[in-house]
């Protein structure tokens, strides 16, 4: 078992001396001493929505490229792309609708490996609610975490025809299942690797066995025409246009991190267990569930895992500035920067990959059937 480097806190001077400084580029060391510090920032928590990178550092394939890798994860007030900005880690995880609005108001980072190539996020109901397409939310009490979260919702909405400002009862719903299943939301907002299956894990008073995706209505907004794009690793402008060395370590990083994705894929259960060891608290049940459902957010990849898909990059922008939330705000205002995306690094990592003879197309993949454990156990 190789070593785990986890950090589980941002804190200020402590991440800043972890951080990688770029001075040196990456390739295979001699000693451990020869590794380059890298600091990677979550979105949040320990869980199997970032199995990849902690498979990456248990296999060891950060090692493979030369990299010393710290995973932070993030608290309730993180904001990931502000932890990179700021210098506290070199490279950081988040969807790309939150850090549109970041780079409009000045935050130099590019998306350089878009590793999420479809959305997790969905609205559910119950049977009986009579909610099975966008436009059945009219007249229903509608959740929405809020906080960046609700684009997909509004745009969904928005597109068939509800008018989000007077057809809807908009509810803020707490980051859980529980006003769902105490009947005060209609229709509620839920990650296909989390929230659903926190349903799935209740017990249904009415029958005394755990919920199941029959007893349930779900709106995937993959289906209409309203996903935007969600998990992608973001690096430092400003370093990559000034500092070879980052560059070059950005290749290793996302070569390593892209092969961590490959060993979840080909090894789901044994990805949950390395994501439990380093510190999630979810049980066995769920964790694998999540690890079963993000591999079905990578693959089959359309170009090659991290690679963007342009006509998805135009359809999170588009939304981003065509669709308005309850306080009539969009995401932007206007077109981001040609910064905001590159391919030229995860191009040349998974041409190394392949050149290895990994698969990163997943032409092949078949998910898993999980059984999910009252209350994820």
């Amino acid at each position: 078992m190789h070593r785990k480097y986890v950090l589980t806190a941002v804190t200020g001077a402590v991440a800043l001396a972890l951080t990688g400084c770029g001075g040196a580029s990456a390739g295979t060391p001699e000693s451990d001493s020869d590794l380059i510090p890298v600091t990677l920032q979550l979105q949040w928590v320990a869980q199997a929505q970032f199995a990849g990178y902690y498979a990456a550092v248990d296999q060891g394939y950060y090692e493979d490229e030369g990299l010393d890798v710290t995973i932070q994860e993030a608290g309730t007030d993180t904001v990931p792309i502000d932890v990179l900005a700021s210098g506290d880690a070199d490279y950081a995880i988040s969807w790309v609708p939150k850090v549109l609005g970041s780079i409009e108001q000045g935050t130099q980072v590019t998306n350089v490996a878009q590793v999420f190539e479809r959305s997790g996020t969905m609205q559910i109901a119950f049977k009986d609610s009579g909610i099975v397409e966008p436009a059945d939310l009219a007249g229903k009490k509608v959740g929405s975490w809020g906080y960046g979260n609700e684009w997909e919702l509004f745009a969904g909405m928005q597109e068939a025809g509800v008018d989000t400002s007077s057809d809807i009862e908009l509810v803020q719903q707490a980051f859980d299942m529980n006003g769902f299943l105490a009947g005060d939301i209609d229709a509620a907002q839920a990650m296909t690797y989390n929230e659903y299956a926190q349903v799935l894990e209740t017990e249904n008073p009415e029958t005394g066995k755990l919920y199941q995706p029959e007893d349930l209505n779900v709106i995937d907004w993959n289906d209409h025409g309203t996903a935007m794009l969600q998990d992608a690793v973001w690096a430092d402008s400003a370093r990559l246009a000034e500092d070879p060395a980052y560059e070059e370590t950005t290749v290793a990083f996302l070569k390593a991190s892209l092969k961590g994705w490959v060993y979840v894929r080909d090894h789901p259960e044994e990805a949950a267990t390395i994501v439990t060891a380093a510190g999630s608290t979810l049980g066995a049940s769920h964790q694998l569930w999540q690890a079963n459902e993000v591999n079905k957010l990578i693959w089959p990849s359309t170009s090659g895992i991290g690679l963007m898909n342009a006509d998805q990059w135009e359809q999170t922008v588009a939304i981003a500035m065509g669709t308005k939330n309850e306080t009539g705000a969009t995401v932007i205002t206007s077109e981001p920067p040609e910064s905001a995306y590159t391919t030229e690094y995860v191009e040349q990592a998974t041409a190394e990959l392949v050149e290895a003879g990994v698969d990163v197309m997943g032409a092949q993949y078949e998910p898993l059937e999980v059984k999910l454990e009252a209350g994820g156990s």
